[in-house]
């Protein structure tokens, strides 16, 4: 056998082309009766049966000028394997790609290399095509969508729309974070450690007019809505943080005449030691009351010096607390009767609570900022069962855990959690104390001050207002131009194109104005795998009847770093065109897994800088697109972080050698009913049911590894052609261009039989063989019942202990606690004792 006959760059383009000239991997729409309708007239919601139907989608790619990259490649083939094995399972699978390519990254890069954005998405997304293509990803490109074309975000336009008449999109001059590079305003979500995501450029803020989306409204139902999907823990966590739901009281502090000041507060257990309160330098409060405030210039430089850092930067636990008195300003603490300086501090943010808290020893900032600038401070918060807490006492060190009062009058004695609702009923009969729920999360902005966008379609007329374009009059097209960079004034460059922005008012009739703000990136993103279910209609953006046969997505999978920004802002969308009638749910993803990032070769983040970029065209080219594939899923656990390994490729390019070589040597050969024997053949079975199951689970290294392991032994036992086709079956999601080769030289036409092995069933295998080899192990959590897996009885503890810490259902069991113990009970349990 000559190594030479296994040659990549063959088998895989003879294998694309029988793929796409039998369009094996279109999903089927049934034929819909659209004769009656829904009240909002997107269609009847006719129910088809779902039960093989299935949606599985990745986070769609923003196309950029360096092309596929090595991280794209992992999670790409992580959904093409779970599509083909579906597929093979009789599946009806809509499995679809498409382009985000509007927003900041292709606007910057158009700028940069003096070319129309238009023309370098074209480009990029080209370039993207061909190397998914070569991939032999099974993308159904029949429903291919890109954000950029006017057929496209004609519907984003119309969803604003429906946003707008719902009371959900406004406008206002509000303090916003802007980019100085960009030049563009940035939603809280888009800024990072203080700077732009973008450009890292350090963010400022900046009083200007915008387009706002209240997502706030969707708050709590944001919340709720968590718990029933099948999400990574961690996702779920980072958007419960960010949304910021907290339990308080708001206190009213009496100031001088009327001047009082609103606190809101989750620890109004400490307030007895209240000595001072601290406003945001931005609150309202500072400016009503300057011509009493005896420093206003030196209040007014801190105010000034404010604005230029980035809230994030402001409110970082490792900062060193600054602030300034408000000399002549005093308010009376309500538990105390005590008067109390008010101080303004950078840490104290306007938007959040009320802008205000009262400050004690028990927060590290507030007692920092007391021992810098000499103010006194109390302590009525003793640690639980500590007998010595002397240093507390003494303010040498700040105790900021919850504990039991003390210095606090009639609550003396009582635990912080039964003090607290205690404590605001008491000043609730005094009116000056009432219960609330507040939440971190802002109103989303969204407008930028930018070219390549969609247009908002809104009209500004002096006589009428903000009106809504008329629906048939969209798309509100983007205007051909030559010069598209920013203003860096607030406006956008759509401001200075006179024949685009006048126009007339859709109202009265009279002169108007266009809006010439556009929307930010996300909002293609918003809705996109709604489009994917029906992306050709004209007449609506989506037909009910497929909407419910397709959405929600199945298993969506992507980056974890969307959590807060698209992940979210999709939820919202969702759940607010659900309540205006125009869909029939309002999540819209069921499953999501997140992959693991692949690190250069030296453990590091891949980027250009550190030299440690592995091109993935170079890979394709040296070992194959296979190769590339199973190299990828080989590399560890899908969720984890694993550092590409030159030697690792070249062992899974060895594999694939290694398989063709068992093929050459059975085509032509032997009887196709003769049988393997005994050993072979349950070994084979095992595998099928060991390589089904890792792809149900998104555990692609376990499979490849039993794949590695059968190979090994047929290579010393032999095999039959009748099994080794079932193996090929079995390879085909993993390395499909090989297991078509492999499987259409086994056929009397090779090419020619209008078949292809990646969508034959799935083998079967026969049950007898495999009882007595699984065991049931249950999973408990501090001797709870929490879970359960179906195990090989082969296996040591160890490995049934890492198979049980794996599952998701008990991930969220162990997350954020430290394991103390494990017990294996052997075959029959395993209990992981922990604590917080």
């Amino acid at each position: 056998m000559n190594e030479q006959k296994y040659l990549p760059r063959e088998i895989e383009p003879r294998a694309q082309a029988l793929w796409e000239k039998l369009g094996l991997y279109q999903a089927i729409d049934e034929k819909t009766d659209s004769s009656e309708s829904s009240p909002t007239g997107i269609g009847d919601p006719k129910k088809t049966d779902p039960e093989k139907d299935l949606y599985v989608l990745d986070m769609f790619p923003y196309p950029s000028g360096e092309g596929l990259h090595v991280g794209h490649v992992e999670g790409y083939t992580a959904t093409d394997i779970y599509s083909r094995y579906k597929r093979m399972k009789g599946f009806n699978v809509l499995h679809p790609m498409g382009w985000d390519a509007f927003g900041l990254p292709a606007e910057n890069t158009a700028i940069k290399l003096k070319t129309h954005p238009r023309k370098l998405v074209e480009k990029n997304v080209a370039r993207f095509k061909s190397q998914l293509k070569r991939m032999g990803f099974s993308y159904d490109w029949s429903r291919e969508i890109n954000t950029t074309d006017p057929d496209y975000y004609k519907w984003t336009q119309w969803i604003f729309l429906k946003l707008f008449h719902l009371g959900l999109a406004y406008e206002a001059v509000v303090p916003i974070n802007w980019c100085p590079s960009c030049k563009t305003g940035l939603a809280n979500e888009e800024v990072v450690g203080g700077r732009c995501e973008r450009c890292h450029t350090e963010v400022i803020k900046k009083d200007m007019r915008q387009w706002m989306l209240k997502i706030t409204k969707y708050s709590e139902r944001l919340l709720e809505g968590l718990d029933g999907l099948d999400w990574p823990v961690g996702i779920k966590e980072l958007q419960r943080n960010w949304i910021g739901k907290s339990f308080g009281a708001r206190i009213t502090f009496k100031g001088q005449g009327n001047d009082d000041i609103e606190v809101y507060t989750t620890r109004i257990d400490t307030i007895f030691s209240g000595t001072y309160a601290i406003l945001a330098p931005e609150h309202p409060f500072v400016e009503q009351n300057k011509t009493r405030v005896e420093n206003w210039e030196e209040v007014e430089k801190y105010r000034t010096a404010t604005k230029s850092v980035a809230e994030i930067e402001r409110t970082a636990k490792e900062r060193i607390a600054t602030g300034v008195p408000l000399k002549g300003i005093t308010v009376i603490n309500p538990a105390t009767n005590e008067t109390m300086p008010v101080w303004i501090a950078d840490f104290v943010l306007a938007h959040y609570g009320t802008g205000a808290v009262f400050a004690d020893a028990h927060d590290q900032r507030d007692f920092d900022l007391a021992k810098k600038y000499s103010i006194p401070l109390k302590v009525s918060i003793r640690p639980e069962g500590v007998a010595d807490f002397s240093k507390i006492e003494k303010l040498k060190e700040c105790f900021e855990g919850e504990g039991v009062l003390i210095n606090s009058e009639y609550f003396d004695g009582l635990t912080s959690v039964e003090a607290r609702p205690k404590i605001i009923a008491w000043l609730m009969e005094k009116g000056l104390a009432k219960s609330e729920t507040n939440y971190k999360l802002r109103d989303w902005v969204f407008s930028r001050q930018r070219y390549w966008g969609e247009p908002i379609p809104i009209i500004h007329c002096e006589k009428c207002g903000v009106q809504p374009v008329p629906e048939d009059q969209l798309p509100v097209m983007l205007p051909e131009v030559e010069n598209y960079e920013p203003t860096g004034t607030g406006e956008s460059p759509l401001a200075g194109i006179e024949s685009w922005v006048n126009t007339s008012c859709p109202k009265c009739g009279a002169s108007a104005k266009r809006e010439t703000n556009t929307m930010p990136q996300w909002a293609g993103s918003c809705w996109y795998f709604l489009r994917f279910a029906d992306p050709k209609d004209q007449t609506l953006g989506w037909d009910w009847q497929k909407i419910e046969r397709w959405l929600p997505v199945d298993l969506y999978v992507g980056g974890a770093e969307h959590a807060v920004l698209h992940l979210l802002y999709s939820r919202f969308w969702i759940k607010a065109l659900y309540d205006g009638g125009y869909l029939p749910f309002e999540e819209p993803f069921k499953a999501l897994r997140n992959q693991g990032m692949i690190q250069g070769p030296d453990g590091q983040k891949m980027s250009k800088s550190r030299g440690n970029v592995i091109n993935p065209d170079e890979v394709v080219d040296q070992y194959g697109a296979d190769a590339l594939r199973l190299f990828e899923m080989f590399l560890g656990p899908f969720e984890q972080n694993k550092p590409w390994d030159d030697h690792a490729i070249n062992g899974v390019s060895r594999f694939l050698y290694r398989i063709w070589r068992i093929g050459e040597g059975l085509q032509g050969t032997g009887d196709r009913g003769q049988d393997s024997d005994a050993t072979v053949k349950k070994a084979l079975y095992r595998l099928i049911k060991k390589v089904g199951d890792d792809i149900e689970n998104l555990k692609f290294n376990t499979a490849i590894s039993s794949m590695m392991e059968f190979i090994n032994l047929i290579e010393k036992e032999g095999i039959a052609k009748e099994d080794f086709e079932k193996f090929i079956f079995v390879l085909a999601p993993f390395a499909p261009h090989l297991a078509e080769d492999l499987w259409q030289n086994m056929q009397t036409k090779p090419y020619e039989n209008n078949q292809s092995a990646t969508v034959q069933v799935w083998p079967e295998f026969d049950v007898s063989l495999l009882q007595d080899e699984t065991m049931n192990i249950v999973i408990q959590v501090n001797g709870k019942v929490r879970g359960a897996v179906e195990v090989e009885k082969s296996l040591s503890d160890d490995e049934v202990q890492k198979i049980a810490v794996e599952q998701e259902v008990i991930k969220k069991w162990l997350e954020g606690k430290e394991i103390g113990k494990v017990i294996v009970i052997k075959g029959r349990l395993v209990n992981f004792v922990v604590r917080d």
